[in-house]
Order: structure tokens, then C-alpha cells, then sequence
């Protein structure tokens, strides 16, 4: 629908994708299993090529242990990193993950804290795992950013710009779409980038920089999809800059770290 103004007005999607009564699934649900499930299956196919040090059953395996340490990880970055005070005065809160709230932040480091405890039970080299994970990441990035978009959350800053939206639930102003511009950026765009390195045997075999190109562009493109993005925590604090920008710092500087250091290693196989 278009308004009076001329811009598009943002439709009341239902957040509840299937409705059974007693149990409700929800679109974010739906990317979060899509989003889980598809880069399983790019995580087996990269795993077949050299130096295949990660077998087909290890990604299948983290499966579960990826899965527990997104939802923990990236429940526990939203309250701790985001909102601390309201959760520390609503403490029930905490579990009610159906309500929204997971931080991405915070469910990198639950999948790490999980990648590093499954790769030391199976023997398995950590950033040979972790690499194959890193390609496969922005598959769900994009479809959380979209479901993020048909939940109406997560909306732009205040724009002239003529593909602006109106998010009527929030204001009349006409707002970036940063849903999908993240979606493109962090998903689309990261996943060609990195696709077109992972498919080089010599990128795969220098363990670790698969990881680090992905914590670079993650970081880049959060930075600057920040810039359109509406601050949501510490805005009182933070001059021209935004928590999600200064969240990313460490993502860039380990990235780097991890790129200088695979070309200093020797090539595993």
C-alpha cells in the first residue's frame, strides 16, 4: 500500500507463519530451521572437497551442538550486550525466547564455545570445522535479516530516500529498509564472497582463513549497514557510532589476525 505521502507502507505480515492451536510456529522460527538446515548441507558438500579433513557426519553432528550454542549464545548477547537492566528486572524474561531477541554477536561466540568443544571430543583441527561453518553462516544471516523484516523489527533510521518504507507500528516516518539491505550485505553479498574463496583448495588449506574473510566482511558490513540502521541500546552514550559498530571492532581485528596467520601457516592436507 502506498500512502498519501508516496511511500510504501509497511503490511501487516503475521508473525505466526502456522497457526495449530496449541502450537504456534512462527516465520522467524522457520529461518532460524531453514537457515540451519541448508548450511548443514553446504557445510557436507564443501567437506567432500581437499583437503576433507571434516567428515559429512561431523557437520551433521553440529547440527545439535550449532543449534544449542546459537539459541544460548545469541539469547544470552541480547540480554547481556543489549538490554541488561530490563532483563535484570524481569529475570523470567530471559526464557522466553518465542517473545524475540537474539543477538548475532552472542550466538558466535555460543557457536564457538561449541565448534571448540565437539572438534577437541573428535580430534578434529578447530578452523577446520569452523571454516566450513563460516561459509555457510550468511545463508542464515540472510533469511534471519528477512524474517526480521516480515516481523516489522529491527527498522531503519529516518530517510527521503523514494524506497523508503512507513512502519506505521512504530511512527509515520518514512524509514530505511535495513532489514533487507542487511539481508543483501550480510547474506547474499558475504555468501558469493565467500563461496568464491572456499572454492580455491588453496584457501581451504590454510585453516583459518575461511574464518577470518568472514569476520571481516561480517564486520564491514554491519558497520556500514549501521549507518541506516536506528541505534538501539546506548544511544545516550555512543557519539556517531552505535553498539552494533563497536561490537564489530574485535570481529575485524581477529579476522585480520586470522588471514595473516593462515598465509603464514603450512598448507593442511
Amino acid at each position: 500500500m502506498i500512502s498519501d505521502t508516496g511511500y510504501y507502507v509497511f503490511p501487516d505480515f503475521d508473525p505466526v507463519a502456522i497457526d495449530l492451536g496449541i502450537i504456534q510456529i512462527r516465520w522467524y522460527a522457520l529461518a532460524y530451521i531453514a537457515g540451519i538446515l541448508l548450511a548443514w548441507r553446504y557445510m557436507v558438500y564443501l567437506a567432500k572437497k581437499p583437503p576433507a579433513i571434516v567428515k559429512p557426519n561431523h557437520c551433521e553432528d553440529m547440527i545439535t551442538w550449532g543449534t544449542i550454542g546459537i539459541i544460548v549464545g545469541g539469547r544470552l548477547g541480547h540480554v547481556l550486550l543489549w538490554d541488561p537492566g530490563y532483563y535484570l528486572a524481569n529475570p523470567l524474561e530471559i526464557l522466553m525466547v518465542w517473545k524475540g531477541g537474539m543477538a548475532f554477536h552472542g550466538g558466535l561466540v555460543g557457536v564457538i564455545l561449541a565448534m571448540l568443544i565437539y572438534t577437541r571430543r573428535v580430534g578434529i583441527p578447530f578452523f577446520a570445522l569452523a571454516d566450513l561453518a563460516a561459509a555457510a553462516t550468511p545463508i542464515g544471516l540472510c533469511l534471519g535479516r528477512i524474517a526480521n523484516y516480515v516481523n516489522g523489527e529491527l527498522v531503519g533510521r529516518v530517510t527521503d530516500v523514494p524506497w523508503a518504507i512507513i512502519f506505521r507500528h512504530v511512527d509515520n516516518q518514512p524509514r530505511h529498509p535495513s532489514q533487507i539491505y542487511e539481508a543483501l550485505t550480510e547474506g547474499l553479498l558475504l555468501f558469493v564472497i565467500l563461496a568464491l574463496f572456499a572454492h580455491r583448495q588453496i584457501i581451504r588449506e590454510r585453516l583459518g582463513t575461511l574464518s577470518g574473510i568472514f569476520l571481516i566482511g561480517y564486520g564491514c558490513a554491519r558497520v556500514v549497514s549501521e549507518l541506516f540502521r536506528e541505534p538501539e541500546a546506548f544511544t545516550d552514550s555512543l557519539i556517531a557510532t552505535t553498539w552494533g559498530q563497536w561490537l564489530s571492532v574485535p570481529m575485524l581485528a581477529y579476522g585480520a589476525y586470522l588471514i595473516w596467520r593462515g598465509r603464514r601457516l603450512k598448507p593442511a592436507g
